[in-house]
């Protein structure tokens, strides 16, 4: 086995291009289709009819479906760095303030069935997804908008409520996708499975009992776009685990495995090598951390949250759940981004039982604090059973807390803490765009994607404002400072840990460095079966 390590420098909450982009002279490696494995599940339910509607659709396995078929006017290039146009030929701010930015769409742009893509359509995607205004909170990400106008065909207009310097980030998320009126309606989702864009591929489906079973994803010949699909058609088959995953690359049934390999499967492959797999390992953005309901009778008491980050310790947990894949992580935004400080370690360090038990008898609480931490079994990979169970220990061995663990499908498990049936949930989280605000904003913003009742005015009244008005992000960092020590001092929310990524693949599989980036999107037009040309 080759094990490669993709290294990339983190600025300014930015990750910097630092690898030439590379392309294939005819655009695909034809052959077989490269069939990917992946652990997320794609199920249609009574709560969640439409898992791939860009207005309902918040979490990384769904956004990884949507980017290779929804185009946006914007995509984060290879390697990462500032957005660059994608079906736009061109976009800028066009004043002083950040506060309106517009757009030039590329010339001939088709959806697959050959509708052509106008203005008219930007504007009528991001409009659906406003006016739909899920409980998911995914509209926030779009929502400083206040009008847009067209001009022509070809060009958009947005104008904006405030500064927003992060605002071409966000075209490129799947919420400012471009989808056709004819297909999507403007007051309701589109149920089911199907999918129309103008991106790089077309998607077919395989379902049993409205579950996703294979996603054939086949080069799309109407596309027209920045990147260079290096294959004709690729599969996505999701695993109900990761050891069958496993099983499924070593058969050869799969060529490549993607989120999320358990620890297992990683040390395995470090310390036993393969002759015909390769472990390739990635920067991550990806954290996990306990959210509150702050409302909920269990942790209304701020003393509570804190006594939790007095007790948890991180190291231990690490050491015998994640070693080798994950750090400490004492803030919402990760240590790989500049504007990370380290507020809970400062504050409540690592399992200080002695200092939880002290505020607690200060706060007049009576011990132990009878508590349900719920997770999701099938969402973040394997190891979310074995981390619930060690914080658990960790927080009844310190005899101030009882708590009970209950892990729930992410397809009841998502629409329950939406709709705030948990006291205390654990989540995982990977960034919107490679910016700090996507670490802020969309946690403790109004409207944000956990339906958090949490709401510090400081916070949404003046600093979250103020960080999205610098271009240059290293002027926020103050602000972030800010942020971060009043999330600290709150508890709304508890960081544990940061992690990597790892891809697993077969060998003849090329361009697995570049399929998965910082903020586990998956690319899979950088695959090919062979090697590929510069």
């Amino acid at each position: 086995m080759n094990r490669k390590t993709l290294v990339l420098p983190v600025v300014i909450g930015l990750l910097a291009p630092v690898l030439a982009g590379c392309g294939d002279s005819d655009g695909g490696s034809g052959g077989d289709a490269i069939v990917v494995g992946t652990t997320d599940q794609y199920i249609a339910t009574k709560d969640a009819p439409a898992p791939l509607d860009p207005a309902f659709a918040y979490d990384a396995g769904t956004w990884n479906v949507l980017r290779q078929v929804v185009q946006n006017l914007m995509y984060i290039p290879r390697g990462g760095g500032k957005p660059l146009p994608d079906a736009a030929s061109e976009c800028s701010f066009t004043d002083r303030a950040n506060e309106s930015y517009r757009c030039t769409l590329r010339e001939g742009l088709k959806f697959s069935n050959g509708d052509p893509v106008t203005a008219e359509d930007v504007k009528y995607s991001i409009q659906r997804v406003l006016d739909i205004d899920d409980p998911s909170g995914i509209a926030a990400l779009v929502n400083t908008i206040d009008t847009m106008e067209t001009d022509g065909d070809s060009r958009i207009i947005f104008h904006l409520k405030s500064s927003d310097a992060t605002f071409p980030y966000k075209l490129t998320t799947p919420p400012a996708g471009i989808l056709s009126a004819k297909d999507y309606p403007a007051k309701k989702f589109r149920n089911g499975f199907d999918l129309t864009g103008s991106g790089p591929y077309t998607m077919k489906t395989e379902l049993k009992d409205d579950t996703v079973v294979k996603a054939v994803f086949t080069k799309n010949p109407n596309y027209k776009g920045a990147v260079k699909p290096q294959n004709d058609k690729v599969e996505i088959r999701p695993y109900k685990d990761a050891d069958s995953m496993g099983e499924a690359l070593e058969s050869g049934d799969i060529d490549v495995m993607t989120r999320a390999m358990s620890p297992e499967q990683v040390r395995q492959l470090i310390e036993e090598p393969k002759d015909d797999i390769q472990l390739t390992e990635m920067p991550g953005l990806e954290i996990r951390y306990l959210g509150f309901d702050t409302e909920a009778p269990t942790v209304k008491e701020k003393a509570v949250r804190q006594a939790m980050a007095y007790t948890i310790d991180r190291g231990q947990l690490i050491n015998k759940v994640y070693a080798g894949m994950a750090e400490p992580l004492y803030s919402l935004i990760p240590s790989s981004i500049a504007t990370h400080t380290n507020p809970f370690f400062n504050k409540y360090g690592d399992g200080d039982t002695a200092k939880a038990a002290a505020l607690l008898q200060e706060a007049g609480i009576t011990t132990p604090v009878k508590l349900t931490l719920n997770y999701t079994t099938d969402h973040y990979g394997s190891a979310t059973a074995k981390e619930f169970e060690t914080l658990r220990d960790q927080l009844n061995g310190s005899k101030l807390f009882d708590i009970t663990i209950k892990g729930t499908e992410w397809s009841v498990f998502r629409p329950k803490e939406v709709k705030r049936e948990y006291a205390a949930y654990g989540m995982g989280w990977f960034p919107d765009f490679p910016d700090p605000d996507t670490y802020t904003s969309s946690f403790l913003d109004k409207g944000n994607f956990l339906s958090s009742p949490y709401d510090n005015p400081r916070l949404r009244k003046d600093l979250l404002p103020q960080s999205r008005k610098e271009a240059d992000r290293s002027a926020a960092t103050k602000t972030f400072g800010e942020i971060q020590n009043i999330v600290a001092e709150d508890v709304p929310f508890l960081p544990l840990w940061q992690g990597k990524q790892y891809v697993a693949a077969r060998t003849e599989i090329t361009g697995v460095e570049w399929a998965v980036n910082s903020s586990a999107e998956l690319h899979l037009w950088e695959l090919r079966r062979g090697s590929a040309t510069s």
